[in-house]
């Protein structure tokens, strides 16, 4: 009953900051003029940045794939990303989207250390791939960030990584648990493997350019030319705070950090927001996929 109450308290903290942020994004951009930019969409803009997201989602499933077991087949595991995909956007204060592959998986093969460890490395390679890539357009461009937070900002969020990076793996929590314990060893397993780490990080960098492009995409469909170098230096910053569990689907952190940032190159506060209302739009949609999946499996 407590544990319960505790999810109740948090999902309705979650939703009061998200509210919260979103008005005020919208009491100062205006929502009626972030509305009239998101009907100025090129249609064929939208759908081609839904099709590159469903690519994303693929190819972190083949990425996924690669830190299991050989019979698997990518079919079934597309299937769970999918679902994971639309409860990380839909339902996110419910259940979260790693928890659901998690448990997918765990049906299928009753093992919770090789369903917890292969979620997480999943979820973890992405991250690294992200934070280089962050670390490398911030380094070729940085003279295009000197004197803005993100000169800061984005090292400090790294920086916070690599600690996180360290009391998991270093200091290993919770070893002692048996769980936990099995996880911790099949990192070990996965550690020494320098091919299979060097192909799943290959495809995390594939999946981390095609969302870029994606939201490039939208912002072409939108009627604005920015340079592609930004988004390469502004995604990781965006979408790192917007994963941090403090929002629902980071709705209002995403919108503000879109305001922030591209507002150093000039771009306005309503057209910022129409750009990443747009976005999330696009991958909403995309991920109405994982509720027919998760429909047809139920059946």
């Amino acid at each position: 009953m407590a544990r319960k109450l505790n999810k109740i308290a948090l999902l309705i903290i979650k939703l009061a900051i998200s509210s919260g942020l979103l008005y005020y994004v919208l009491s100062k951009v205006g929502a009626e003029k972030v509305l009239a930019i998101i009907r100025t969409i090129s249609p064929l803009a939208f759908i081609l940045s839904i099709i590159i997201y469903i690519l994303s989602i693929y190819v972190s499933t083949m990425r996924w794939r690669l830190l299991l077991p050989n019979e698997f087949h990518e079919k079934r595991l597309f299937s769970f990303y999918m679902i994971g995909a639309f409860f990380n956007t839909f339902l996110p204060g419910v259940i979260g989207g790693d928890a659901i592959k998690t448990y997918y998986l765990y049906k299928e093969i009753n093992s919770g250390s090789i369903s917890l460890s292969s979620v997480f490395m999943d979820r973890y390679i992405g991250f690294v791939s992200l934070m280089i890539m962050g670390l490398a357009a911030y380094i070729i461009g940085f003279n295009y960030l000197k004197g803005s937070i993100v000169e800061w900002l984005l090292p400090a969020i790294i920086l916070a990584f690599l600690i996180g990076s360290l009391v998991v793996f270093g200091l290993r929590f919770g070893k002692k648990i048996r769980v936990l314990s099995q996880f911790y060893e099949h990192f070990d397993n996965y550690r020494n493997q320098r091919s299979l780490l060097a192909k799943t990080f290959f495809l995390s960098l594939i999946v981390q350019i095609l969302n870029i492009i994606s939201m490039y995409v939208i912002t072409l469909g939108l009627g604005q030319h920015i340079s592609l170098m930004y988004f390469f230096i502004f995604f990781p910053v965006i979408t790192t705070i917007s994963t941090v569990p403090i929002s629902i689907s980071g709705l209002g952190v995403r919108e503000g950090a879109f305001v922030l940032l591209f507002g150093l190159v000039g771009i306005k506060p309503e057209m910022a927001t129409a750009m990443s209302f747009a976005w999330f739009l696009s991958f909403a949609s995309g991920g109405l996929t994982g509720l027919f999946e998760y429909l047809r499996l139920k059946r």
